[in-house]
Parts: structure tokens; C-alpha cells; sequence
């Protein structure tokens, strides 16, 4: 029912988050652009299947009257990974396997990308945001598609949460992904990458 489609890195600022990750990773980002509804923009890295997001406020546009996505106006320190992202054919169905406070579909655009997602009226995801918002994409399009290889690609995430073995057997029936870890502890997102320099990562 779901397919692991993308991880985001969360920054105050877009400049700050794409310098922790291309120093991280040694590799630049491309692509990305605004997204009007909430107010954010974002820089990408492909990952063959996946690809990675910085996002952050856009100071460019003006707040929403509702809580942006991925819980970004509550978001503070230095960039970090803090959001997963999968991908669903049938959103209502999808919404209704997930729990309580997964959020509503909301229809958003970027260029000419078009997708359904679904946001928390808190912004504010399951699990401490620790699980995986949900996306339909709409058409073929995907943003996969339109970015450079980068020759890197992710070995694991691994989601650390106090509750791992329930947020685990919430996943087990909707996604099989082996790339997909689950740790018991206070919360956490860690990814180790295969890049042309050698294993890195990015918590």
C-alpha cells in the first residue's frame, strides 16, 4: 500500500540546511523551488528511487494561517533529519490504515509537479513525527525524475522512538522496504549513505 518516496532534512534557513548537507555528504543539491501553500521552499538530492529534501520557511512568502508541514514552525537548533515521506496510490485508503492525526488531503503544486498530501492540522505527525507523511502523486511526474545523478544512494534509515515495536507492527502490513530500521529510544532519525567519498551520514 505504501513505498518509501523520500526523507527531509529540516533547517531554519534553506542556505543552512544545503550547506550541512552538501558538507556532509559532499555533494551538491539541485533543483527544488517554493511551495506557496505553506510558505516553505526546499533544495533536493536524487537517490536513485528516493531522493532527499531540505526544507525550510521561505522568509519570501508570506506565514500561513495554518501550521506548516513536517512541524517546521516549531523546528529550532541546527538542520536535522526529522521527517520521512511515503508514497501511496490510494490516499484515502492510505490515511485511513494510518493513526489518528495523520491529517487531511491537502492538493499542492510545485512547477509542474502535482501531488496530494496528507497534513496535520497541527502539522504535527504520529509518533512524534516519526511516522511517514503521506503522499499521492498525481500523473508520472515525480522528482526523482528531473534531477542529476548524484551516484548516491541511501543504505538505511533508521527510526529511533520510545514506541519502535509499535510504530514497526503500525508499518508492518503497508510498507516492506529493507533500507528501514527501527530502534527503542528517545527519538531519532539516522541515514547512512553510499556516496562516490565513502559511507557517510546524517542525523
Amino acid at each position: 500500500m505504501l513505498a518509501f518516496d523520500h526523507i527531509a532534512v529540516s533547517a531554519t534557513t534553506l542556505a543552512e540546511g544545503v550547506a550541512h548537507v552538501e558538507a556532509a555528504l559532499g555533494l551538491p543539491l539541485a533543483g527544488g523551488g517554493q511551495h506557496p501553500h505553506m510558505a516553505t521552499h526546499n533544495r533536493l538530492l536524487g537517490l536513485g528511487d528516493l531522493y532527499l529534501e531540505v526544507i525550510a520557511p521561505d522568509p519570501a512568502l508570506p506565514k500561513p494561517a495554518w501550521p506548516r508541514w513536517f512541524d517546521l514552525d516549531s523546528f529550532s537548533g541546527p538542520p536535522r533529519l526529522t521527517n520521512w515521506v511515503a508514497a501511496c496510490t490510494d490516499l484515502a485508503a492510505a490515511i485511513a490504515a494510518a493513526p489518528a492525526g495523520i491529517g487531511t488531503p491537502t492538493d499542492l503544486q510545485r512547477g509542474d509537479f502535482r501531488w496530494s498530501m496528507a497534513v496535520p492540522a497541527t502539522g504535527k505527525l504520529p509518533y512524534d513525527g516519526a511516522f511517514p507523511a503521506l503522499i499521492r502523486w498525481h500523473g508520472t511526474l515525480h522528482p526523482t525524475h528531473r534531477l542529476p545523478e548524484s551516484h548516491c544512494r541511501l543504505i538505511r534509515l533508521t527510526i529511533t522512538h520510545p514506541q519502535a515495536d509499535a510504530l514497526r507492527d503500525h508499518l508492518a502490513p503497508l510498507l516492506a522496504d529493507d533500507r528501514i530500521a527501527f530502534c527503542t529510544g528517545p527519538l531519532a532519525l539516522h541515514a547512512a549513505f553510499r556516496t562516490p567519498h565513502g559511507e557517510r551520514h546524517i542525523a
